[in-house]
């Protein structure tokens, strides 16, 4: 087991120190974390994303799907079995887990879906306008100065 020690960065960077939290934490949860459930991160275009998670055996009301602070969870617990069954051989994982994923800034959940045993969750990436790059036309001094005399001659 390898592990990394991030204060250098933590002691030498302003303002990324959510960037150094969140690698500390995924080196954590790759080393001692659970691979349940199995899932995938698919990039569908540019700005849009979906996580698939293999949830096979849980309906819709055992699943809870909650984002908050750039967290998105995602947590399963089967209903208790009413019935009295007698599995020969039960393979079919129905543990409880949490599943966490950290989102970019500006990564939004548009929908989720349960299909055929997986949970997808669609994401979108979208930048605010104020933070969108803007073009800005460069006038010449002549320019300048008539449009602060036509400003003047308003006021």
């Amino acid at each position: 087991m390898t592990t990394i020690d991030l204060t250098p960065l933590y002691r030498n960077t302003v303002g990324f120190d959510r960037l150094a939290t969140m690698l500390d934490s995924a080196f954590r949860t790759e080393q001692s974390g659970s691979s349940y459930p199995p899932y995938d991160i698919e990039v569908l275009d540019e700005h849009r994303y979906a996580i698939s998670l293999a949830v096979a055996g849980f309906t819709r009301d055992e699943l809870d799907i909650q984002a908050e602070r750039g967290v998105l969870t995602v947590k399963g617990r089967k209903a208790e079995d009413q019935g009295s069954r007698n599995f020969l051989y039960q393979g079919i994982a129905t543990r409880a887990f949490e599943r966490k994923f950290n989102l970019a800034d500006h990564v939004e959940i548009t929908g989720a879906k349960l299909n055929n045993g997986l949970l997808s969750i669609e994401l979108k990436h979208e930048l605010p306008e104020a933070m969108k790059p803007k073009r800005i036309e460069i006038n010449s001094d002549a320019e300048l100065i008539e449009h602060q005399t036509k400003s003047d001659q308003a006021a």
